[in-house]
């Protein structure tokens, strides 16, 4: 197949040929190529309609910055949207569309908005849309959802892994063109830790688009050359193919490797995309300038792009989009292009220079003074119309214009962490302000140093300083060193339909309406038209508009500002910000020591936040869960239970003040507890409202062991790590989460102490009278393993909790098991725990909801008015001790058949249902098969007053009503006989 733009040269292999297409037609391509190149190879311009007005439009530049040629590649679950052509890499077989357009790209319907511009300039979403009011949710939001976005989603899975990584350096060097490569072989042959990231599968930068020579060699072939060196050297790693996208706290950059993306599938294992976390001692940022564009009327047609993006087409990928090309520039660069597109065979029909005193050629022609007034040609520009100096008009024809404006340096990272830039008049542009991330340093183009030799010479001055190198510096490469002198000039005056954000549809007219409308400052003209807001960040826009802006403002550019630029550098696929963490890996999951043994018994897991733990075991024979949850509960209380509560957080508090430290957490006291003793104890907030509730047990004078609940670990964990730096930084108290570390099991029931007895070391007395209630120690089992047993109970019967360290955890369960089949003892999951812990009336999760006191929970004379503590003064509020306030009690029907349901609100027995006469609601509810009937636990107006009383539980969502009576929270056992046993 003929590549009818394909020119000699170029860095491609030609020896191999590439099949692919382009919306359903076949094209070839070769290695080295990007689906930009290969398709301008084969003659096609038209790559994309823009987002608003669905103008045609093809490539305007060469690389990431591109904001039209903006594509779909493969197809089925690894489609990808909004993919830049200008930086895909060709492969065997890539399968490529267009996007936002219907039905297809030559003939799209939404044009028709084209034609309603007037009706659809900047800003027109705040002014529609709003009569009548009822159109919204039936007509214009359906409307609108369907014509926005770009690309389009598979809808399926993606089935390509993604991955994170951690990699450190003494000094990253951002971008490898010819100031990054500089810097990194200075920085590499000093010995120090060098990491070289670029954005491009071929490292060079603008050497692998230029022709001039350094150090005798061709550009392009010294950058190769460094490279080699480079790759040779231990302590340097080259990245290329990787964009940094964000410049964080203390010397910390993301950055995102393209690992597989420029296959056509990831292989086995291989993820497509790393995001990394480079943390760097010191940062060198090369990355580089773009060209801007100038704007005129109709600047947008397909084969209108950036002269040095046509330029670098020619020389890197051997390809030109026309054969016969025409420039309009205000600048020597734009010069450059015209004179290496001729040396290559391309007719250049004119060089249009603003400048009054452009230079002549003998090559072609060169109009001095001259400016495009406007440009023809429906699918792809066919004229363009010249205002010639002498004010004639001129028509030339051609298939391709190079529009060079001047250069912006890329200051983007520079400001990630609220930088600006500063104005720099002889360059008319912004440059790298005075406040930059902290060990950053800039050099080369990014800097404003143009040329070759200067880019060259500021990046080994950067890498030296950045490293405190001393001595003579190396001799820089030779290199052209032109002066760089760019005389500003923003658009052609007299056009109504300039664009400047070609992606977004955003003209010259624009700015002015925003302006004339009052939006004025930077911020407001980006909102109210857009400007800059599309995929590529206002890369290739915002200084026009700015320019503009300042023009109508009567002020400098300066005066006027820039807006501030954020992470991410270029757009980042949400996959690779989320890694592996997606599907069950989107948080880690945490297992329980027994979780093995749990699973070879059949349990029946749950997730409880990050733990998966056993909700019940069945057995068979049984079919519903409720009889295995029965069977659990009434074994335990009849004879010994054992359930896994290592998920319960563990916080080891140590110090000569932990005593004084919990003392202040906790709302009732917690100084004199003696060693060997636990105590029940409640955490406040500050504003009085119940945090967590748990145990301090007090192995020794200057440690104890707090245990949280499970929900509420790591909060409470930071809640206190917050009362020791900044509420007592002088205590000396340290803490740290032992959750993990120890494997602990509730071991319940009559006969728990006989089975402790069978492994519990003979030297430590766990009787009655040796190890009463409340009671906790160090202690060894099984001969000698070391183990701590705590005297608490959360079933309401008399039980222990063992602990002993987690990787012994599982051994653990299986000799409890063994060693109490003579007492038919039975593992019990989350479920009967929930039932016994009602059946108690202990509070949980449930009754600690974010809204509760200590009065509301029946533990109102906790709260230790002798001393101070967190929460206890707000706790005092009226509002919070109010005579008829909502106090935890105990419900079970009047019928024994009737549901109790959590979430029920409690009427009176007689009256209205509805909120002016809501007396409660209920929190727990669960079939007790010790009561043999449902029970539950809520919170009613002056509960404690009103034990015995009728009510009505109604739930209108489910249309339930039941009759249900008060009682005491503590359906079993109110008097604590069993846990005292």
């Amino acid at each position: 197949m003929t590549q009818k733009n394909r020119l000699n040269g170029g860095q491609i292999d030609r020896n191999t040929t590439l099949d692919f297409t382009f919306d359903g037609k076949k094209y070839t391509g070769h290695p080295g190529d990007t689906l930009a190149s290969a398709l301008l190879a084969n003659n096609v311009r038209l790559m994309g309609r823009s987002f608003k007005y669905h103008r045609p439009r093809g490539p305007l530049t060469a690389g990431s910055e591109e904001p039209n040629a903006i594509v779909e590649l493969r197809s089925g679950a690894r489609q990808e949207p909004n993919t830049r052509a200008t930086t895909a890499e060709l492969f065997e077989g890539l399968a490529a569309k267009s996007q936002n357009r219907w039905p297809s790209l030559a003939f799209d319907a939404m044009a028709i908005n084209d034609r309603f511009s007037n009706f659809l300039t900047a800003g027109f979403y705040y002014k529609t849309f709003m009569w009548p009011a009822a159109f919204w949710e039936k007509i214009y939001e359906p409307i609108i959802r369907k014509a926005a976005g770009l690309g389009s989603l598979s809808m399926q899975a993606d089935p390509d892994e993604y991955d994170k990584g951690f990699r450190h350096c003494d000094l990253l060097i951002i971008g490898a063109g010819p100031a990054g490569l500089n810097a990194a072989l200075i920085a590499g042959r000093s010995g120090a830790e060098v990491i070289l990231a670029d954005e491009d599968f071929r490292m060079g930068g603008r050497l692998n688009a230029e022709t001039f020579a350094v150090a005798d060699l061709a550009g392009a072939d010294w950058a190769a050359q460094t490279v080699a060196e480079l790759s040779a050297m231990p302590n340097v790693r080259l990245m290329p193919r990787t964009t940094v996208i964000g410049a964080f706290d203390h010397g910390i950059y993301g950055a995102v490797e393209r690992i597989t993306d420029h296959l056509a599938t990831s292989p086995t294992g291989k993820p497509r995309q790393i995001l990394w976390r480079i943390y760097a001692k010191q940062t060198v940022l090369c990355a580089g300038a773009t060209e801007r564009p100038i704007a005129f009327e109709n600047n947008d047609r397909p084969g209108i792009m950036l002269a040095a993006s046509m330029r670098t087409f020619a020389n890197r990928w051997a390809t030109t989009p026309a054969q016969r090309v025409a420039i309009f520039t205000n600048n020597d660069d734009g010069h450059r292009t015209a004179q290496d597109l001729h040396a290559k065979g391309v007719k250049i029909a004119a060089v249009i220079d603003t400048r009054p005193d452009a230079p002549s050629s003998m090559d072609y022609e060169v109009l001095q003074g001259a400016q495009v007034a406007d440009t023809k040609g429906r699918l792809g520009l066919t004229f363009v119309e010249v205002a010639r100096a002498d004010g004639t008009n001129r028509t030339i024809e051609c298939g391709a214009l190079g529009v060079s404006g001047g250069w912006n340096p890329n200051v983007q990272l520079t400001c990630h962490q609220r930088g600006r830039p500063i104005w720099k008049e002889e360059l008319a542009a912004f440059v790298p302000g005075g406040t930059l991330p902290p060990y950053m340093s800039v050099a080369g183009a990014a800097v404003g140093t143009f040329s070759t030799h200067g880019a060259l010479k500021s990046g080994a001055d950067a890498a030296r300083k950045a490293l405190g190198l001393k001595g003579r510096a190396p001799a820089v490469p030779q290199a052209e060193d032109a002066p760089v002198n760019q005389t500003p000039f923003w658009y052609v005056t007299g056009c109504s339909r300039a664009w400047l954000d070609q992606q977004n549809d955003v003209t010259v007219k624009d700015v002015k309406l925003s302006h004339q409308e009052g939006f004025r400052s930077v911020e407001h003209l980006k909102r109210y038209t857009t400007l800059g807001m599309a995929t590529d960040q206002g890369k290739t826009s915002n200084m026009g508009g700015l320019a503009i802006m300042a023009e109508l403002a009567g002020k400098s550019i300066p005066e006027v500002g820039t807006t501030i630029f954020r992470p991410p550098y270029t757009p980042t696929a949400i996959g690779t910000l989320a890694g592996r963490m997606r599907g069950k890996d989107f948080h880690p999951t945490r297992l329980t020591p027994s979780h093995f043994w749990a699973k070879e018994r059949g349990a029946v897991f749950v997730e409880v936040g990050n733990w998966l733990r056993a909700q019940w075991f069945p057995l068979p024979g049984e079919t519903h869960w409720r009889q295995s949850v029965d069977r659990e509960v009434l074994a335990t209380r009849s004879s010994v239970g054992v359930c896994d509560c290592t998920t319960l957080g563990k916080i080891d508090v140590q110090g000569t003040d932990a005593a004084i430290f919990l003392n202040k957490v906790y709302c009732n006291g917690f100084a004199k507890l003696a060693v060997g003793k636990t105590r029940y104890g409640l955490m406040l907030r500050e504003d009085g409202i119940a945090l967590d509730d748990g145990t301090a047990a007090r192995l020794a004078e200057d440690q104890f062991v707090v245990t949280t609940t499970t929900a509420n670990a790591a909060r409470v964990y930071q809640h206190m790590e917050f009362v020791r730096q900044c509420l007592m930084p002088q205590a000396d108290v340290q803490l740290i989460s032992t959750t993990e570390a120890w494997a602990q099991y509730a071991v319940a029931g009559p006969n728990s102490r006989k089975l402790l007895q069978k492994i519990v070391d003979n030297e430590f007395d766990i009787s009655n009278e040796g190890f009463p209630f409340m009671a906790c120690a160090n202690i060894t089992v099984c001969g000698g393993l070391r183990a701590r047993l705590f005297r608490i109970s959360f079933s309401g019967e008399l039980a222990f909790e063992i602990a002993v360290p987690s990787r012994y955890g599982d051994a653990l369960m299986r000799k409890l098991m063994a060693e109490g089949e003579e007492f038919d003892v039975t593992p019990y999951g989350t479920e009967a725990l929930g039932v016994m812990r009602i059946e108690k009336g202990h509070a949980a999760g449930n009754e600690l909801n974010g809204t509760t006191t200590a009065l509301n929970l029946g533990m109102g004379r906790m709260v230790s008015k002798a001393k101070d503590s967190i929460g206890s003064k707000l706790a005092e509020r009226p509002g919070l001790n109010e005579p008829e306030a909502l106090m935890q009690v105990g419900l079970r029907p009047v019928n024994k058949d009737d549901k109790v349901t959590a979430g029920g609100h409690l009427m009176n027995a007689n009256g209205p249902v509805d909120a002016a006469h809501d007396q409660g609601y209920v929190t727990s509810a669960a079939f007790s098969p010790t009561l043999g009937c449902m029970i539950g636990l809520g919170f009613l107006k002056d509960g404690g007053n009103r034990n015995g009383e009728a009510l009505r539980l109604v739930s209108p969502v489910t249309n339930l009503t039941v009759e249900v009576e008060v009682v005491s929270a503590h359906f079993v056992d109110p008097e604590g006989e069993r846990v005292r046993a």
